[in-house]
């Protein structure tokens, strides 16, 4: 290894946001037989496993920003995936028939997702670095 990548290589932000590229590409290819992109298949994926579901629960549970995760619905809406309803000052969001219809799909990409890399890393590595990774991510957050 040459001596400027092994200084990197020894670096959090650096090893984590190589992996985070790695990861994409991977999803990228996973999810490219269903046409939605990797963000977008787990937003619908959420939103059909809990139809109804508030915009901020969405963020909370995606852990993404809310104007992120609006963005991602209006995305959505737009292509006849979601639907919005208001009540009052709350939002709900609902799966279309077309995001039902499409949910089993999303499933197998995500599936095939991690059968290649855990393909690649063996199960338990897999299993190891995803709650490490996991647990350092919520770590990070609370910091601040």
């Amino acid at each position: 290894m040459n001596e400027i990548k092994s200084s990197y290589c020894r670096c959090l932000y650096y090893s984590a946001n190589a992996l985070a590229r790695s990861m994409s590409r991977m999803a990228d290819e996973a999810f490219a037989k269903t046409g939605i992109a990797p963000s977008y298949a787990f937003l619908l994926m959420a939103v059909n496993r809990k139809p109804g579901v508030q915009p901020g629960e969405l963020a909370e549970t995606m852990m993404l920003s809310p104007s992120t995760v609006t963005r991602l619905i209006e995305k959505l809406e737009a292509k006849g995936f979601l639907v919005r309803r208001q009540e009052g000052k709350s939002v709900f969001v609902s799966p279309t028939l077309s995001a039902q219809e499409l949910n089993q799909d999303l499933m197998t990409a995500w599936q095939g997702l991690y059968d290649r890399y855990v393909s690649v890393l063996g199960e338990e590595t897999a299993r190891q670095l995803t709650t490490d990774i996991f647990s350092a991510t919520e770590k990070l957050d609370t910091s601040d």
